[in-house]
């Protein structure tokens, strides 16, 4: 069969700063008609530099230089940009990463696919609103006829992705490229949209290029894979082949990152990547990654591996798979490797014992630290001229936890159940409608502003998007000296490491900080532009670290990173957590990431938990409809899985007006008539597992 898409060659280059920049480079595949084609890797790897230049929609500094893109028999690159256009949304269509920076905030979502039919088809009127209507229905939009009319902005972000793929869909492409469409989703609304593109292509017959650093998501999904680093590809195979066993070291050491429960109970450290993808400005003469890697010789360094089968379907750039180059040496075993630049325990440099480890952590008396009883944050709802109040967005609605020293709570749910208000509400940078939040004993509702300023060193706060979070226009040792100042800790340059402030000169302390995150020293001089993502979270970590608290609130702090930085991450918060004897409250929607790094787990839904107990209990005995239904949307990388994904109905009901009775139950696969009065009182299934619905009675003995 001939291929749809054939890439040969191809070589991109971005003309930006002193040296071009070849972000791909040298890059060849092809793509079946009805194949869905995953391209995996780190950012930085020119994933989507590879679709932006088969949409032809480079940035104005790039340049195509050299290599042919065909669809079928036509060579794109030799089209004019007239002719393109006829090509862009009718033979390929493109999914971008960020739906909400995709589509125009002042267009109905109508008028934007209006726009596609008219291009490519010249529909107009009531035929294109009858052709939009389907395609809404199509994508799983209900009430279609309503919300062709709305805005991006009324829409949640599920939704706003299938109104980009609605797009995508409308000129009926023989190829959808979609660059990480799941990224920013939900486990539950990732589920339904990877359904919705797999049911469009066995209904349609398209070709995917899915774009992802999300192994389980490829797994799920593909039917090739290539693997792609520094500008080029350096593995390809079949699905089942490629997860069965990776071979490239680098797809090794993917697999090795990536976190999860057996991991956590054997006390394993994640295997992260040393470094950073190579700046694809310097010229290469060796393989791109025998700076990072652990099996590297003189060889690697000097001649660029060529191309080696491992199997049918299955080749390699590698010369671990040469038996020219490697005479003799047999296949790698690729072991684990740590966080390259180790942790340093602050507080030994202090004359402290040695800390335990991971694994004997459990065994050691954790009295509570943080207690949350009744906690609400309601939001009022103004409108008229007199800004009346009519009613109240219920964010936070009785909310209960705690959290003891040394500890780690996640707090799991869709976006928009209240995660992140909680943590505000905790930290009081949100004033509670009501409830009780108690710090160490002391009551922080209602506390006096100054003795409130004077305990905020003990509670801080890590952001979700390490690029937004730290101030542009500051250094890095302003940055992490902020904090200090403001909180008068170290005042006249009197600041101690983490377990102690007296007499270390601050610049001192900022050093030891940047050390203990895995930065060297000198980098306080820098601006946060010239760190990457994962160092940058370093940053923010080191920044929370500076005023020496014992409760840091972890607001999805991985959620924007690669697996292989977010491995480093994870390792880091492991090995402060151990040393510091920190304890962390872990807003997330990534369940390995929970399996691997909570003790305990809490549920929410729709500004209540549901669901609580320690991490075992929940996640291998799900009580809660909600949270079985969260578990079974989780993607796995075994390839084999028949796991039965339940379908929730309908999307996440607002806050401003929840349904009466359980808040779940207009989605629940068990809705009982009792269901939609009252709230459900707690049922107990053992000292520590918890759950509110009526599928079972309340207040149960322990088993």
């Amino acid at each position: 069969m001939s291929p749809l898409l054939r890439i040969d060659n191809l070589e991109t280059v971005l003309h930006t700063g002193s040296a071009p920049v070849w972000a791909v480079d040298g890059l060849t595949l092809h793509i079946l008609k009805g194949e869905t084609f995953a391209l995996l890797g780190e950012s930085g790897c020119g994933k989507s530099m590879t679709a932006l230049s088969v949409m032809r929609l480079l940035p104005e500094a790039g340049e195509i230089i050299a290599g042919s893109i065909r669809i079928g028999e036509e060579d794109l690159l030799l089209l004019p940009e007239a002719a393109m256009r006829g090509v862009r949304g009718k033979r390929i269509s493109m999914i971008f990463q960020e739906p909400m920076l995709s589509l125009n905030p002042v267009m109905t979502v109508g008028d934007q696919i209006g726009e596609v039919l008219k291009r490519h088809f010249n529909l107009r009127g009531l035929l294109a609103q009858e052709r939009i209507l389907e395609i809404l229905n199509q994508v799983g939009i209900s009430d279609a006829s309503r919300h062709m009319t709305e805005y991006p902005f009324q829409f949640s972000g599920g939704m706003k992705q299938r109104i980009m793929i609605a797009m995508a869909l409308a000129g009926e492409p023989d190829l959808l490229i979609a660059d990480e469409p799941t990224t920013a989703l939900d486990v539950t609304i990732q589920a339904q949209v990877l359904d919705l593109m797999r049911d469009l292509q066995q209904r349609a017959g398209m070709a995917i290029l899915l774009i992802t650093h999300d192994l389980a998501v490829a797994a799920q999904m593909a039917h090739r894979v290539a693997v792609m680093y520094a500008g080029e590809i350096v593995e390809t195979a079949m699905r089942e082949d490629f997860f069965s066993g990776p071979a490239h070291p680098y797809s090794q050491k993917l697999f090795d990152s990536l976190p999860g429960k057996a991991k956590r109970k054997q006390g394993l450290r994640l295997a992260a990547i040393g470094g950073n993808v190579p700046p694809l400005s310097r010229e290469f003469v060796g393989c791109r990654f025998a700076d990072r890697c652990d099996h590297a010789w003189e060889l690697c360094h000097e001649i660029a591996p060529r191309w080696s089968v491992v199997a049918s379907g299955h080749q390699v750039r590698c010369h671990l798979f040469n038996k020219d180059a490697t005479q003799g040496i047999e296949g790698p075993e690729f072991p684990s490797r740590g966080l390259e630049a180790g942790v340093h325990d602050l507080e030994r440099s202090e004359g402290d014992e040695s800390q335990p480890s991971l694994s004997s952590e459990s065994r050691i008396s954790h009295p509570c630290l943080l207690s949350v009883t009744g906690l609400k944050v309601y939001f009022p709802i103004h409108k008229g001229l007199m800004k009346s109040t009519v009613g109240y967005v219920k964010a936070v609605d009785d909310v209960s936890l705690k959290i003891q020293r040394g500890k780690t709570l996640a707090l799991v749910g869709e976006s928009g159940c209240g995660k992140t208000t909680v943590g505000k509400g905790i930290l009081q940078l949100i004033s509670p409608s009501a409830g009780s939040v108690r710090y160490n004993g002391v009551e922080l509702v209602g506390l006096e502003r100054n003795r409130l300023r004077k305990m905020r060193a003990e509670f801080q706060l890590i952001f979700q998007d390490p690029y937004s979070s730290l101030n542009p226009r500051m250094r890095i040792i302003d940055i992490i000296e902020e904090g200090m100042n403001a909180l008068r800790i170290g005042k006249d340059s009197n600041a101690g490491t983490a377990g102690d402030q007296s007499g270390v000169p601050k610049g001192r302390k900022v050093d030891a900080l940047l050390d203990s995150v895995g930065l060297p020293p000198e980098t306080k001089w820098r601006y946060p532009h010239e760190f990457s993502g994962g160092q940058r979270q370093r940053i923010a970590i080191a920044r929370a670290l500076a005023v020496n608290p014992k409760l840091i609130i972890c607001d999805e702090p991985t959620s924007a990173l690669d697996v292989s930085v977010q491995a480093q991450i994870l390792n880091l918060l492991k090995d402060l957590q151990a040393n510091l004897k920190l304890a962390y409250l872990f807003i997330t929607h990534n369940i390995s990431v929970v399996e691997y790094i909570a003790d305990e787990v809490a549920v929410m839904y729709l500004g209540r938990i549901v669901e609580r107990g320690s991490v075992d209990e929940v996640l291998d005995n799900p009580k809660h409809p909600y949270t079985q239904a969260l578990l079974s949307a989780v993607p796995v990388i075994d390839v084999e899985s028949k796991r039965q994904i339940i379908r929730l109905r309908g999307d996440l009901s607002s806050p401003a007006n929840p349904p009466t009775g359980c808040h779940f139950h207009p989605r629940c696969p068990h809705v009982m008539p009792i269901c939609r009065k009252t709230y459900p009182e707690t049922s107990m299934f053992s000292s520590t597992h918890t759950a509110r619905c009526y599928l079972y009675p309340p207040e149960q003995d322990p088993e």
